[in-house]
């Protein structure tokens, strides 16, 4: 059954390892599952994820960020996730609207109408079924990610004996920004209780991983 869910939150919080232990339960259990992420779902997804997030990224104003974070969604949602939930799969997405809106709106400042409308557009009005916003003190998730960047073979780090992974264009973000940010994820939330499941990124990864299942059990039992 077609079941679209989005994992959110702050630099470092654990969207993209428990998206992936969500995925690894569900096909577990016999549903088909498609993982993808944003920005770079798509060929020209990539291609806009290296000028956003590369270590070569150029400067960008905060508009043409967020046109391009636009652009990568058009993509997505054509060519990997409306085709996915037509066929009955569940679609596990590594951010998305939200993030827009918490990260060019709150965090750059953006007007939240102009963000708002743009990703309407580009997203044709899609909805996520569930969003799991994964909540960490933002003092925490920066910490994770600078031992990543740091300890080579861990997590996505550098292989041993390689130089250490230099920090994207948001994880060398202020203190401020990122905090501009959280406080967004938390009133979209607490704007679509229905909608969300806010989650303590910070508790120890199985008990996030055990109330991620259930709540992802609790929407497919009710789709079907």
């Amino acid at each position: 059954m077609a079941l679209f869910v989005t994992f959110e939150g702050i630099e470092g919080s654990g969207k993209s390892t428990h998206a992936r232990l969500l995925a690894e339960h569900l096909r577990a259990a016999g549903y088909p599952v498609v993982e993808t992420r944003e920005p770079g779902g798509t060929p020209a997804g990539a291609a806009i994820r290296r000028l956003l997030l590369g270590a070569d990224a150029p400067p960008l104003a905060p508009l043409t960020e967020l046109l391009l974070y636009c652009a990568d969604r058009t993509e997505h949602v054509t060519e990997v996730i409306r085709p996915a939930l037509a066929a009955g799969r569940v679609v596990l997405s590594d951010r998305f609207s939200e993030s827009t809106i918490a990260y060019q709106g709150y965090g750059r400042g953006l007007d939240l109408a102009v963000v708002r409308a743009l990703d309407a557009h580009a997203r044709g009005g899609l909805v996520p079924d569930l969003t799991i916003l994964l909540d960490c003190p933002v003092a925490e998730g920066l910490n994770r990610i600078t031992g990543r960047r740091q300890s080579p073979g861990q997590g996505g780090a550098a292989p041993s004996g390689a130089a250490p992974l230099e920090l994207d264009r948001f994880e060398r973000e202020t203190l401020a920004f990122h905090e501009r940010v959280g406080a967004g994820f938390r009133a979209l939330a607490a704007a679509e209780p229905a909608r969300f499941c806010v989650v303590d990124g910070a508790a120890p990864i199985e008990s996030v991983h055990a109330r991620i299942v259930a709540e992802a059990e609790r929407r497919l039992a009710k789709a079907a």
